[in-house]
């Protein structure tokens, strides 16, 4: 696919839909994609940074490499995801549940 000049969007209400296409390397700043649905699509090596990504779910999502900074992350969930090399503040994710179950067998 050939990569084509940018196509500018600015200070519209605007629904949209796209199939099929890679937008590799866009930039969005001051967009609002409340109630966005995506499927089936590659997030690996994006930047989200100062989002609110309140009640986000990401099921089954493709973040290789993704970086999440200053985000509201409040009641988001990630299930049925890959999530080796993850880690939440500099500590790897596998590490905090494995000892959040250590922690609970031994208080049950």
């Amino acid at each position: 696919m050939e990569t084509k000049e940018a196509i500018q969007v600015r200070n519209t209400k605007q629904r949209m839909e796209a199939t099929d296409v890679d937008m590799s390397g866009s930039m969005f700043t001051g967009v609002s994609l409340s109630g966005a649905r995506f499927y089936d699509v590659n997030f690996s090596g994006a930047m989200i940074e100062n989002c609110n990504l309140s009640g986000l779910l990401a099921e089954n999502a493709n973040l290789a490499g993704a970086r999440i900074v200053d985000a509201d992350l409040t009641g988001a969930a990630i299930a049925k995801s890959a999530m080796e090399g993850m880690t939440i503040d500099g500590i790897l994710v596998a590490e905090l549940i494995a000892a959040y179950r250590d922690a609970h067998r031994k208080a049950n």
